[in-house]
């Protein structure tokens, strides 16, 4: 498959402020949705017991495809998002009808936005 595209549409989300189960069931549900760098099978680590943790990845969101819906969240997920203001809009609209979205902030610049948002289950 040619990954060439003319209209590639990334976006980075951080994921921070929850268990790394919480984080991978939003990775995972992404996953499902959109191209990504993360692989199947990666799992979030937890590399300090005290510290907060972040974890990163790229959705390529120009193409979708079906999203079955997640499993539950234990707790509300912060996520941060940027990228093109028409990719951000595709990945804010993907996350409402996988979870409960509360917009935190948001940021606009010339030619990106950043979005964050708290994730809950519905």
């Amino acid at each position: 498959m040619n990954r060439e595209r003319l209209h590639e549409e990334p976006v980075s989300l951080e994921i921070s402020g929850c268990s790394k189960e919480d984080a991978r069931i939003v990775f995972d549900a992404l996953c499902t949705c959109f191209e990504s760098d993360r692989r199947p099978d990666e799992v979030p680590e937890q590399l300090h017991e005290t510290r907060p943790m972040v974890w990163l990845g790229t959705f390529e969101v120009t193409d979708s495809h079906a999203c079955p819906p997640p499993a539950r969240l234990s707790a509300a997920v912060e996520a941060d998002a940027q990228g093109g203001y028409w990719a951000i809009e595709r990945l804010r609209s993907t996350l409402d009808s996988l979870f409960t979205v509360r917009d935190l902030t948001s940021a606009s610049g010339d030619q990106e936005r950043e979005l964050h948002v708290l994730l809950e289950s519905r």
